[in-house]
């Protein structure tokens, strides 16, 4: 399991429909956008520690201009976008191979369940939309930017 931490002051994402237009999936105000990326041996226990990890990560500054609050402390939301292209390899060639990506019918459960399990500890979350064609805007605040695996 890889997932790119952003800290945002703000984010959307939005579906690509037919004919240019697009309709709103998710979106918050302060808080981390979060790339999610699952690969083949990716299962519980991955899930947990990734959900303890993010939840836990003290991004964002105390009174001191420290980064010392987590995101709860700081009232922040979560936006979950699935992205397969984080297991994307291009070592070799022009085109990336995607064969360490799980496939949607390994990825979506892994998916839905790490948006249950951080719901289930309380945090605000938003998503994308597993599979579609998505525009992520957001706004990086630092920038602060990690790359957290299991």
């Amino acid at each position: 399991m890889r997932v790119v931490v952003q800290r945002v002051s703000r984010a959307e994402v939005r579906i690509r429909e037919g004919g240019g237009a697009s309709r709103g999936a998710g979106r918050i105000g302060r808080g981390f956008v979060l790339l999610v990326g699952f690969t083949h041996e990716d299962g519980e226990a991955q899930l947990a520690w990734m959900t303890e990890k993010v939840l836990g990560l003290r991004l964002f500054a105390d009174d001191a201009e420290k980064m010392n609050r987590s995101l709860d402390e700081a009232g922040g939301a979560l936006l979950v976008v699935s992205q397969f292209t984080l297991y994307g390899d291009a070592r070799k060639g022009r085109r990336p191979s995607f064969i360490d990506a799980a496939r949607p019918e390994t990825a979506i459960p892994l998916y839905e369940r790490f948006v249950r399990l951080l719901r289930e500890r309380g945090a605000t979350v938003e998503t994308g939309e597993f599979g579609a064609m998505m525009d992520v805007e957001l706004v990086n605040d630092g920038p602060v930017t990690l790359i957290l695996e299991r």
